[in-house]
């Protein structure tokens, strides 16, 4: 069996977390969506329809034309009904719920096609009507679904845990049963891990600092740090390679995303290469208690979510200075410097330098030396595909 996956006319609301991604790049649980099909269906082989903007950024490996492909809605993550009716598919059908195509079986040569036309022709093939198996609708909907995600990976993951790790013997771990822990791990004297409501996972090469206190269902990501004193509540992600601190509730970063010092972030989903400066705070709940209007990213409206707790949604490569208090529904795009000693506003457009009372814009190229430079401490090389894509989006937000 191999896969594709596809995104679908809901992506945008997925922006701006998936201006620098696709759409089954986006982490949720321990793994990413194109992470969890891959374990569960123990495939070998996984592509994607790619839009131009990532290519040369992300992978779109080629189909192979002798076998059938699974082609697989990036919004949708595997669960055991949508199973059954997968397995149960032709080649040359699909599902479909109304007007959005959920999966379908296709002829390995025509797939290819597909792929190499970067587009795809559902309506050749044969139409099975379905339920909509919950799938992703909203960007707030990835940490909702995140404690059930952690359990679910792990599961998938095959309750991964290791015996070659440091474990100081005054740590407490309790309910051990529900704590996995990886290779080369070390949880220092004094750090507690409380798994009675939920699973802890810790990748490997992680390290939880002496003091810190996790409260299950958690994951810490590989070669991940919680620092000293860090309070992780359940239902949070911290994605490989970052670093934790301070009080973290229901939330997800991505990697290589920093939060190092005190300070609160609640209910938010943090992209890669983000650093928030020593007692940065966001507000997740509105003081009269009701429901969360957020700006949808394409129509610049309002709209009502519905929610009671909503954070911050944080593009790739935006910061914070130190003592800044982002307000309840903030939505913050791609490379954004935000510093000013007010409440920001609540859309900050990609490429933006947020001062008190000023916005001005971020000049390109003095952004792409700061990515350059944070991501070299990382090893990890910022090439020219990847410099295009971010000035496409600094381009657009200056349109």
């Amino acid at each position: 069996m191999q896969c594709c996956f596809f995104e679908d006319q809901l992506l945008s609301r997925f922006h701006p977390l998936t201006l620098t991604r696709p759409l089954d790049d986006l982490r949720v649980g321990i793994c990413t969506v194109a992470e969890k099909w891959k374990a569960e269906l123990e495939l070998e082989h996984t592509s994607r329809l790619l839009r131009d903007t990532l290519k040369g950024v992300f992978e779109q490996p080629p189909i192979d034309p002798g076998e059938p492909c699974l082609w697989l809605n990036a919004r949708y993550l595997p669960q055991e009904a949508l199973l059954e009716r997968i397995h149960d598919l032709e080649v040359g059908s699909c599902l479909r719920s109304g007007d959005i195509e959920i999966a379908a079986k296709v002829d390995g040569a025509e797939s290819a096609r597909w792929l190499s036309n970067n587009r795809d022709n559902f309506n050749s093939l044969l139409v099975f009507e379905t339920d909509d198996f919950d799938p992703l609708e909203h960007l707030w909907d990835l940490f909702q679904v995140n404690g059930r995600e952690i359990r679910a990976d792990i599961e998938r993951m095959g309750h991964p845990s290791s015996e070659d790790h440091s474990i100081s013997p005054h740590a407490v771990l309790e309910n051990r049963d529900q704590i996995f822990i990886g290779e080369g791990v070390s949880v220092e004297p004094g750090a507690i891990l409380v798994a009675t409501e939920g699973p802890i996972y810790i990748g490997p090469g992680a390290t939880i600092c002496a003091g810190a206190i996790l409260r299950g269902p958690v994951a810490i990501c590989r070669e991940s740090i919680v620092n000293m004193g860090a309070k992780i509540y359940g239902a949070s992600t911290i994605g490989p390679v970052c670093k934790a601190g301070g009080e973290i509730n229901n939330s997800i970063f991505h990697s290589y995303s920093n939060k190092g010092h005190e300070g609160f972030i609640g209910n938010s989903l943090v992209g890669q290469w983000c650093n928030f400066g020593a007692d940065t705070n966001t507000s997740n709940l509105k003081n009269n208690y009701s429901t969360i209007r957020l700006t949808d990213w394409t129509s610049m409206q309002q709209v009502e979510t519905g929610q009671q707790f909503i954070g911050t949604i944080m593009g790739d490569h935006s910061k914070t200075a130190i003592n800044v208090q982002l307000n309840t529904g903030t939505v913050c795009g791609v490379s954004c410097n935000i510093f000013t000693a007010d409440f920001p506003p609540k859309l900050i457009p990609s490429f933006t330098w947020v001062g008190t009372n000023v916005l001005q814009p971020y000049k390109f190229n003095k952004a792409v030396e700061t990515m350059e430079a944070v991501m070299k401490r990382r090893d990890v090389e910022l090439t020219e595909n990847y410099r295009n894509m971010m000035e496409r989006i600094a381009k657009k937000s200056r349109s």
